[in-house]
């Protein structure tokens, strides 16, 4: 059986992922892909983490998990995507790290299910855009106390996923940009939920939709329904002109209101991101999804 979950993280994709994989149940299941009821798993997971502390589940637990998580669909493969995986969003920052609990919380999601091959999927995304947002979804915490004493200019994704690659070394580990996401969709999604080459995903333009004007949304599809693209690259060509011309701007803008940032400051958190996704995309076991 393969166990996919898709971490998030937050502020990524805005719930994307598993709009579409939900979009598309039915049409999973005829390839032996189980989407599970996204308002169950998070809390039956965390109750068998919680019976387990930290140990490996036995073939008993996990075959009654898997049997809970299919219900009456017959797969091969169980997709997942909730982005409080890793932590809850105001756990993602703090000891000087995204994520800290996320060795533990991953290796445990790993561990309930020995034997099967698991993957983690994994959207990360500009600090000096992630950070503001991820400060919003934040309740009654102040600037300090949401930072906790971090430099977000020492902070790495490239840490994060060399954790979770350490702890789950047998898992496989994928990895994109969110900034790509309206580019890339469609390989994402193929990525994540495994579907066969042939079939077409519905919804794949459902983040495009979400930051452009609905002329534009329709002249999108008309002319890709009217000049399919002869590959991906030609696609993302395509995508990339309608949005020079019909992206809105208030739907792609982040106010970088954060107290002591400068713009200088601003680029330096851009310049490492940049850096640091280069040196993601190079790392042993993980695939990187990129335009």
């Amino acid at each position: 059986m393969q166990i996919v979950f898709h971490l998030g993280a937050h502020c990524t994709d805005e719930g994307g992922v598993l709009k579409c994989l939900t979009r598309n149940r039915a049409a999973l299941a005829e390839e032996g892909i189980a989407v599970p009821d996204p308002a169950r798993y998070p809390n039956l997971l965390r109750e068998a983490l919680a019976k387990l502390e930290g140990k490996v589940a036995s073939e008993e637990v996990s075959a009654a998990l898997i049997d809970d998580l299919l219900g009456d669909v017959q797969a091969e493969r169980i997709v997942m995507s909730y982005e409080s995986f890793m932590a809850l969003p105001r756990w993602a920052l703090g000891r000087g790290m995204l994520y800290p609990g996320a060795t533990e919380r991953t290796a445990g999601l790993a561990n309930l299910f020995p034997g099967h091959e698991v993957e983690f999927h994994l959207a990360i995304r500009n600090l000096a855009t992630y950070l503001p947002t991820l400060f919003e979804k934040q309740k009654g915490k102040s600037y300090e106390d949401f930072i906790e004493g971090s430099d977000p200019v020492l902070l790495r994704w490239s840490d994060l996923v060399g954790r979770i690659r350490t702890a789950s070394p047998l898992a496989r580990l994928t990895v994109w940009c969110d900034e790509d996401t309206p580019l890339i969709f469609p390989e994402v999604m193929r990525q994540v939920s495994g579907h066969g080459a042939v079939r077409q995903m519905a919804d794949t333009d459902g983040i495009l939709a979400a930051i452009m004007t609905p002329d534009g949304v329709q002249r999108m599809r008309a002319y890709l329904a009217q000049h399919p693209p002869q590959s991906e690259q030609h696609r993302r060509r395509i995508v990339t002109a309608f949005l020079d011309k019909f992206a809105r701007p208030e739907a792609i803008e982040v106010e970088l209101d954060m107290p002591g940032w400068t713009d200088a400051y601003v680029e330096d958190l851009t310049r490492v991101y940049d850096e640091d996704c280069a040196l993601i995309a190079g790392s042993e076991g993980v695939t990187f999804i990129a335009p």
